[in-house]
C-alpha cells in the first residue's frame, strides 16, 4: 500500500535536524506497562521519535509530565496519515482520540511550533489529562509531507 508513498524514514528533502535526545523522565519500577512503552519507542523511526522528542520538549517546559508512546496509537496514526497522503486530504480521524494534523511543514520540529502556535493544537499538546501519543509523518507522491498526532488518556 506504501507504493507510491515513501514511509518517513528519511527525509528526501536533505538531512532531518540533529536527532533527538530523549527527554528525561522520572524514573519508574520496571513494569509491563514500561516494558510496553520501551518496546513502541524502539520501534519508531527517528522522524517519528523527532516528533514525540518536540511534543514532550514542549510539555516539560511548561512542567507537565512526558508523554508516553502508545503502541496503538502509534499503528492508529500511522494509518490515518497514510490514508491523508493517498487521499490528498487533510481530514481528522473518526477515532476516539485527540488529533493535531498537519501538511507541508518539511520537518518535525517545525510542524510541532506551528501546532504551538495554534491554540486548539496547543490545547492538544499541553492537555495535562493526556498521558499517551502515537505520531506519523508520510510524504504523498506529490512530494506533500502529511503529519499527525494522536493522543489518549
Amino acid at each position: 500500500m506504501l507504493g507510491e508513498l515513501l514511509l518517513y524514514a528519511a527525509l528526501a528533502l536533505g538531512a532531518e535536524e540533529p536527532k533527538a535526545a530523549p527527554v528525561p523522565a522520572p524514573a519508574a519500577p520496571k513494569t509491563e506497562k514500561a516494558d510496553a512503552a520501551q518496546q513502541a519507542d524502539a520501534e519508531l523511526l527517528d522522524i517519528e521519535r523527532n516528533i514525540v522528542h518536540y511534543t514532550n520538549q514542549q510539555r516539560v517546559r511548561f512542567g507537565m509530565a512526558s508523554l508516553e508512546v502508545d503502541k496503538d496509537l502509534m499503528e492508529s496514526a500511522r494509518k490515518h496519515c497514510e490514508w491523508m497522503a493517498t487521499s490528498q486530504r487533510m481530514v481528522h480521524t473518526s477515532q476516539p482520540v485527540a488529533e493535531n494534523i498537519a501538511m507541508g511543514h518539511p520537518h518535525s520540529s517545525d510542524v510541532v511550533q506551528g501546532w504551538m502556535n495554534s491554540s486548539g493544537h496547543r490545547a492538544n499538546i499541553l492537555n495535562r489529562g493526556h498521558s499517551r501519543i502515537g505520531v506519523a509523518a508520510y510524504r504523498a507522491a506529490n512530494g506533500r509531507i502529511f503529519w499527525c498526532q494522536q493522543f489518549r488518556r
